[in-house]
């Protein structure tokens, strides 16, 4: 689910998990599938750079930021 279609503030599925840690590795941050304070501080550095909204969830927009910032072998992951 990538990128994911909805906001991810807690994730409540497998699917919305495997998003976070997608996010998360995007972001160099502890893998753990969970939106922790790390991730939430990575999201809104990411969200500022971009001029986005600084919530700290995942979110389409954000996601997709994130993608411009990893390189092209570790784009497109489901």
């Amino acid at each position: 689910m990538w990128p994911p279609d909805r906001v991810i503030i807690a994730p409540a599925t497998e699917a919305e998990r495997e998003a976070v840690r997608t996010a998360q590795r995007a972001l160099t941050v502890d893998v753990t599938g969970e939106m922790d304070d790390a991730t939430k501080s990575a999201l809104r550095g990411v969200q500022t750079l971009f001029k986005l909204p600084v919530t700290g969830v995942l979110d389409k927009p954000t996601a997709v930021a994130l993608d411009r910032l990893r390189p092209p072998s570790l784009r497109g992951d489901s």
